[in-house]
């Protein structure tokens, strides 16, 4: 009995495993197709910014309609629903043939993205409990790997001269049919706990001055903090490179790899994070990351050699790496019978930072330096660092020290 438990809770990790690269992939198909697309149907790269906004509009509502519905149906249910949908709209982009159905397309495949990445972050809380020790951060960097195989599959679709048509909808094909084999191994719905009574529960969720802030408020400080941090993940994604051929005059070739550095550092440190939740806690991770990324970028902002912008990348790719997954752990672990809008919340604004990193840089440039607009960066990890605290607030605060001596 109890192996076959076992069995199914590892076929449970697989699966989830199988979500996130699949979530990547899929994302990774339309970004590796942006410049074919935009070619396709003839619009300019300002236009292609503000549609790139209704992607993450529709992200941002996906995100809010699954979080209940995982809680009321369970993740066995809405993980797979927004596996098939998220597979089955990929191809949309690739038949807009105007700005106006390139936005329309870009809301409905922003929406299913949106449902699936909640839906499997909040299962990857449920098995993350069940197993008995911190794995969320293996589970995210599954979904780097995920953009590292459509980016391989991209290539070999433009070199056998498949159309965006023809390659996005083959993907999707393929990843509908795992999405459903997958379903199987997720776990099931978790009964819904709620105590008889809870006396006083306005007082007790509301803090006085200096209190800690209640579940949902500490929810949405987690969520704060999430936007902070994929901020900065989204300013390097789009900036490391220009700042490395405009700032110290680099050839394009050698400035891509600025960007390969954040992402390698980023993928590592997130492969190694969960080994260090358990030695350290999810606080010490979030807190040092978060000041180490803080160093990184500085040395970015201030450096005036190349190598000491490769090692700043490096650094700020390795402190943010852990830092999303303890904040996406902590939501989750808060209440364990709202996982799901919780997961929701911390993901959705996250995900607006994410998508208002690149044009809150490209804003200060028109005021300051490439370089010194880094400096914003570099006071929202120190904010970061500062507000780590709130993991200590609630009752995912022991957490991974529990973990930690359940699996020795």
């Amino acid at each position: 009995m109890v192996g076959g438990m076992e069995r199914s809770l590892r076929a449970a990790r697989v699966a989830t495993y199988v979500y996130f690269v699949l979530c990547g992939t899929l994302l990774g198909a339309w970004v590796v197709h942006i410049p074919a697309i935009e070619e396709r149907v003839g619009i300019s790269h300002a236009t292609l910014g503000g549609l790139l906004v209704l992607l993450g509009v529709g992200a941002f509502a996906g995100m809010q309609v699954a979080g209940p519905l995982t809680d009321r149906l369970g993740a066995r249910v809405v993980v797979p629903a927004g596996g098939v949908a998220c597979g089955a709209t990929l191809v949309l982009p690739g038949l807009a043939h105007d700005p106006w159905t390139l936005a329309a397309a870009l809301v409905v495949f922003g929406f299913c993205n949106g449902c699936l990445d909640v839906g499997m972050n909040a299962h990857a809380v449920h098995v993350e409990k069940a197993y008995g020790r911190p794995v969320m951060s293996g589970f995210h960097a599954t979904f780097s790997v995920g953009g590292v195989l459509a980016s391989l599959a991209g290539a070999g679709a433009a070199g056998a001269g498949l159309s965006p048509v023809a390659g996005m909808g083959a993907m999707g094909v393929a990843w509908i049919a795992v999405a459903l084999v997958s379903a199987r191994a997720l776990l099931p719905a978790a009964p819904v706990t709620k105590p008889a009574t809870k006396p006083a529960a306005s007082a007790a969720e509301t803090p006085r001055a200096g209190e800690t802030p209640g579940p949902t408020g500490r929810v949405w400080v987690l969520a704060a903090l999430a936007l902070m941090v994929m901020l900065c993940e989204g300013a390097a994604n789009d900036w490391s490179a220009l700042h490395l051929k405009d700032v110290l005059g680099a050839p394009a070739g050698t400035a891509a790899f600025a960007y390969g550095t954040f992402a390698a550092a980023m993928t590592v440190g997130r492969l190694l994070a969960d080994r260090l939740v358990i030695r350290y806690g999810s606080l010490a991770i979030l807190r040092y990351g978060a000041a180490m990324a803080a160093v990184g970028i500085t040395l970015v902002a201030l450096g005036p050699w190349m190598w000491a912008a490769f090692t700043g990348w490096a650094l700020f790719g390795l402190g943010l790496s852990g830092s999303v997954p303890q904040l996406f752990s902590a939501a989750g672990h808060a209440d364990p019978d709202a996982a799901g809008a919780n997961v929701s919340r911390v993901a959705g604004l996250g995900y607006v930072g994410m998508l208002a990193g690149p044009a809150v840089i490209g804003w200060l440039t028109h005021l300051v330096a490439l370089d010194h607009a880094f400096v914003l960066l570099t006071l929202l990890c120190v904010t970061t660092s500062v507000g780590a605290g709130v993991l200590r607030a609630g009752p995912e605060s022991a957490r991974p020290r529990e973990m930690a001596s359940s699996s020795r």
